[in-house]
């Protein structure tokens, strides 16, 4: 049973804090959805798990299993099982995706023969152009592949949690619901823990979250169950930007109502 722990998580960029006391444990097996409008802190969140340079820790912890992971860089904390499914996946020219793979197998101490099998097994899975597994990295692929890319990746890797920042961005429905379906199998065969940030309904359609959360202008105003979903899908976000946040705390002004305030995040999402 793995555990992904955040406590008072506050964070933000230089002269200003975009999270302001994020308490969130996700476990083993288990699908959090974390919803919100645009430029309430979402993105910022999977980043600053991750340890995207640029954004400063103010207060808080992040541990995986009892390791901290704020004070671990990047590629240490995929390797303490952490995985970020990125809202853009970016193009590296001239690394295969099989490379890059392999690199990251010998990196913990696996054996990177293994990897062009669990690839094309994946890929098949999930309907990814086996064309696209010499391909360098992300290079040409739509949206939609890449995110099926991204899906692979993390199939292969087999991490303890998985971030999937906006996985359903750049879908289409037979895409969307193949990358679910690949997701929610592993949280079954394997025990993958997932925190999945969405806007819309759609993905949590095919991917059934056990918790949602809606975070809002920088902390996480309401959690309940998966029927948040189909109220938030009526009402929108209206009720959980102000005001009391239904445990009888007025919910603070948000640091980052405006979405452009934060320039590491995609200013449209």
């Amino acid at each position: 049973m793995s555990e992904l722990v955040i406590c008072g998580l506050r964070a933000g960029i230089p002269g200003r804090e975009i999270l302001s006391g994020i308490d969130l444990t996700v476990r083993s097996g288990e699908v959090h959805a974390v919803m919100g409008r645009n430029g309430a802190g979402k993105s910022t969140l999977s980043q600053v798990l991750m340890g995207k340079p640029g954004y400063e820790v103010l207060g808080g912890t992040v541990t995986l299993d009892g390791v901290d992971l704020l004070g671990l860089p990047t590629w240490k904390r995929a390797q303490a099982g952490l995985f970020l499914a990125m809202q853009y996946p970016i193009e590296v020219p001239g690394v295969s995706l099989e490379h890059t793979l392999a690199e990251a197998f010998a990196a913990r101490g696996s054996d990177p023969a293994t990897v062009p099998a669990l690839v094309g097994a994946e890929a098949e899975r999930i309907g990814f152009d086996a064309r696209f597994l010499s391909r360098p990295l992300n290079v040409d692929l739509s949206g939609g592949e890449k995110k099926r890319n991204e899906t692979l990746q993390m199939a292969v890797l087999s991490p303890k949690i998985a971030i999937l920042d906006e996985l359903d961005s750049g879908l289409d429905v037979d895409a969307l619901r193949a990358v679910s379906r690949r997701v929610e199998q592993l949280t079954k065969e394997r025990g993958l823990g997932v925190l999945a940030i969405t806007h819309y309904s759609r993905l949590l359609t095919e991917l059934r979250p056990d918790v949602v959360h809606v975070l809002a202008q920088g902390r996480i105003v309401t959690t309940q169950g998966p029927e948040l979903v189909d109220e938030l899908e009526r009402t929108g976000y209206a009720a959980y930007d102000a005001g009391d946040d239904g445990d009888g705390d007025a919910a603070r002004p948000g640091p980052l109502a405006d979405p452009f305030a934060d320039p590491f995040a995609d200013p449209l999402a």
